[in-house]
């Protein structure tokens, strides 16, 4: 089972999340754990500081760096031990194989940040990973955490029921899924691709290769020179 840890400063965001569709019914399986540490349960003063304005001065306030190291040092070794995942816009963009990676440990923690930033000493000293969703600033780490989280349960084994429901993905072999069509098969004379239709297993097959590269080719050209590359 995978255990996820989750430090927030808001876990009612998350845990709602969690508790739903295929996260909820991968921990009602026992695929995997959760639990959500609230930051502010680490910290020693009557009014539960966790921020304090930027030395150097500036807008917005950082979050310290104690609550972090005294929230991953209450884990279990096992989690100290695992990937300890920074969540930050200045990250490195989370990708599928990010996803494959967590999902093949056995703890994965995340650490949710919010306000301005977090003290760069967590990203030093603590984490193992920081990592950013993509080219925008999100008010904190809860929806990055949701999205990780989400990522990564679903690859776990016997969570979706079908495995070529995920193999089928975008991502999963490098390249865009093709598009998807179902019922009915003429919408406002929008119709659907007459090969999706015939039967045919290997023209099917054939005809979401090539869609999937030419989608991948059109939309993601960085995506494509990866795949080329590898092809070759």
């Amino acid at each position: 089972m995978l255990g996820i840890n989750v430090v927030t400063l808001f876990p009612e965001v998350i845990a709602p999340y969690l508790a739903a569709s295929i996260p909820g019914r991968a921990a009602a399986a026992g695929r995997v754990g959760y639990r959500l540490i609230q930051l502010r349960d680490y910290t020693h003063d009557r009014h539960h500081t966790v921020d304090d304005a930027p030395y150097g001065g500036g807008p917005g306030m950082v979050l310290k760096p104690e609550p972090f190291f005294e929230a991953v040092a209450s884990l279990d070794p096992a989690s100290r031990a695992g990937p300890i995942v920074l969540l930050s816009a200045r990250g490195r963009r989370f990708t599928h194989r990010d996803a494959v990676r967590f999902s093949l440990g056995e703890r994965l923690t995340l650490l949710a940040g919010h306000y301005k930033d977090v003290d760069q000493r967590v990203a030093e000293g603590l984490a193992t990973d920081e990592l950013s969703l993509g080219d925008f600033v999100l008010s904190g780490g809860e929806p990055a955490a949701i999205a990780i989280v989400d990522a990564v349960v679903r690859l776990l084994p016997g969570v979706l029921g079908d495995h070529e429901s995920a193999a089928g993905d975008s991502f999963y072999e490098g390249l865009l899924s093709p598009p998807s069509y179902t019922r009915p098969p003429d919408y406002a004379g929008r119709q659907v691709p007459e090969v999706l239709l015939s039967g045919n297993h290997a023209e099917i097959a054939a005809w979401r290769q090539a869609e999937s590269e030419r989608l991948t080719r059109t939309l993601r050209p960085d995506l494509w020179q990866e795949y080329e590359t590898r092809q070759h």
